[in-house]
């Protein structure tokens, strides 16, 4: 297998850039949108959001079964690859583009038709994307290499949304939100039609599996029969839930709990703050440890380090620290180790792709990353139902015609600080204990495995 490019390289990563704009935007934002700027129940949102990945829990596993029996001309990945984007970005458009004559139950009924459909579009994108990662490198450094790269740029489309969507709302809406979120939705579905045509045009599978097409019930045995597989995509789903629930709520700790009339420039600042930090924790920070640290011992720092930033957070929000200087301490800590298990987590999966060919005797990458992909919109389920809550128990609601938010009551501030901090601090130690029961494939173990895939060829 000869080596990737240079120009390999930056069109994977360009079309991470572009995938994670329209997801981050998506599980950021879209229950602001409704709740907040639509008025849908956050109660209906959360049953909604949550639903679809009920729905997910079938549809994904069944997309990747469907990936891997493709057979075409130009792969089995980039057709689907396309396929999915076009769609995708259509929907994202429309998500956040509500008609203004709908309410009530046809406004709930078009949130959860837009919203599943969107999710069924981006597992065709998202289950190919992932995929090929197996498929045109080598296990080893080479892998790990461009994982993290394409990691780095997710992180970068990531943090980028970020940074720039309530700035962009406000500016392209005229302060008017509703109109703002629909012209930057278009904005950000054109970015990444663009951004997956340049990978699609310049990415091919180098190698493949010459296997039978598996049936439906073939795939799923081989995917529960991989424990490695299975025991990461546990640790990705309790990971991304801490994640998720603190950045559906983080608007909302701006808005309510600081307040104020500039709450859009501190909210503002603060992510673009953590956004620089996660991105320079996967592109800088990840390679610097790499040189003396193992990526299990990394893995593990990291989570130590996420619960400590919640720790210091919680201790801040209790002591009423509302100053930005403060906060961006434990901001430091929480985006650095979540940019850090990003980057992980998918070199660890990619990796139970070679495990589970030397256990099952086939290659079932695109099954094995649909479970990606069904994980990380599960958690954002999770975690949008945990924040619907929080806010409907908290009774935090906007007052869409002041434009100056006011401070909610010191009862659903505190539900509000508890909810962003001390639910992801109990996931994490979860992840870490499922993590250290289960796992095997430390470096040695996969170099093991490599070479003994090449002694098969």
């Amino acid at each position: 297998m000869m080596k990737l490019t240079g120009t390999e390289k930056v069109s994977y990563g360009l079309g991470a850039v572009g995938k994670d704009m329209v997801y981050m935007l998506s599980a950021s934002y879209v229950l602001y949108y409704y709740q907040d700027i639509l008025g849908v129940s956050a109660l209906a949102m959360g049953i909604i959001l949550m639903a679809a990945r009920v729905f997910d829990a079938f549809n994904d596993p069944i997309m990747g079964v469907v990936v891997a029996k493709t057979r075409t001309r130009w792969g089995k990945f980039r057709p689907w690859l396309m396929i999915g984007t076009l769609t995708n970005a259509v929907l994202l458009y429309f998500m956040f583009a509500a008609p203004p004559s709908l309410t009530g139950t046809g406004l709930v009924a078009y949130a959860a038709i837009a919203y599943i459909l969107w999710g069924v579009t981006y597992t065709m994108m998202d289950i190919p994307f992932w995929s090929m990662i197996p498929a045109f490198t080598e296990g080893g450094k080479e892998r790990e290499n461009l994982t993290a790269l394409a990691r780095s740029c997710a992180g970068v489309g990531s943090a980028l949304i970020t940074v720039v969507t309530i700035m962009m709302v406000q500016l392209l809406g005229g302060g008017d939100e509703r109109l703002g979120f629909k012209n930057f939705a278009l904005i950000v579905a054109v970015i990444f039609v663009v951004c997956i045509l340049f990978t699609c045009r310049t990415i091919k599978e180098k190698s493949t599996v010459d296997v039978d097409s598996p049936s439906v019930g073939q795939m799923f045995k081989a995917l529960l029969q991989n424990d490695q597989a299975m025991t990461v995509v546990g640790a990705i789903v309790l990971i991304n839930c801490s994640l998720y629930i603190t950045s559906n709520l983080l608007i909302y700790f701006f808005k309510y709990d600081i307040a104020g009339a500039n709450w859009h420039t501190t909210y503002t600042l603060f992510n673009t703050f953590g956004g620089a930090i996660q991105i320079l924790s996967m592109m800088l920070v990840f390679p610097l440890f790499r040189r003396f640290m193992n990526t299990v011992q990394i893995f593990y720092l990291s989570l130590f380090l996420a619960v400590g930033g919640y720790g210091i957070l919680l201790v801040l929000m209790c002591l009423g620290v509302h100053a930005l200087a403060a906060l961006l301490i434990p901001a430091f800590f929480i985006f650095l180790a979540f940019g850090l298990l990003t980057v992980l987590t998918t070199v660890f999966l990619a990796n139970t792709v070679d495990y589970g060919e030397i256990k099952n005797n086939r290659r079932d990458e695109s099954v094995i990353f649909s479970m990606q992909t069904f994980v990380v919109k599960l958690a954002s389920g999770v975690a949008a139902l945990a924040a619907s809550i929080c806010l409907a128990v908290s009774h935090i609601s906007s007052n869409t015609d002041n434009v100056v938010s006011q401070a909610a009551s010191g009862s659903s501030v505190m539900i509000l600080r508890g909810t962003m901090t001390i639910l992801p601090i109990i996931g994490l130690l979860i992840a870490l204990l499922l993590f250290k029961k289960n796992f095997i494939l430390t470096e040695k173990k996969v170099e093991e495995i490599t070479q003994e895939l090449k002694r098969r060829e």
